[in-house]
């Protein structure tokens, strides 16, 4: 790990018709998923929604954001979490395959 930050925004598209559902599992996520998250290093992740479904996700990293997706690939909860997560989604089976990473433009630091 280094002392500098990858900032990691991604957009994702919930089915319109499963946009409570989805949150109602984001108001109780697992604690060992929540851990799982930390110890990859995944740090001020938050997540924003638009009424239709259209998901906004950031974190924060230590590591690049290839190497942070990596580091949940390989814990089980993650898989766990992902399948309870698919059907939630319009494209793909593994919503966390499905992250394209945004560029950032600009920061004011």
């Amino acid at each position: 790990m280094n002392d500098s930050l990858t900032r990691v925004a991604f957009f994702l598209q919930v089915r319109s018709e499963k946009v409570e559902e989805y949150k109602e599992h984001h108001s109780n996520v697992w604690p060992e998923m929540l851990e799982a998250l930390s110890d990859a290093g995944w740090r001020n992740y938050s997540l924003f929604m638009r009424e239709d479904g259209l998901l906004f996700g950031y974190f924060e990293t230590p590591y690049s954001f290839e190497a942070a997706l990596e580091k949940m690939a390989s814990k089980s909860v993650n898989t766990r979490w992902q399948q309870l997560m698919a059907p939630y989604f319009v494209h793909g089976d593994h919503p966390d395959q499905m992250m394209v990473q945004l560029e950032e433009v600009f920061h004011l630091d």
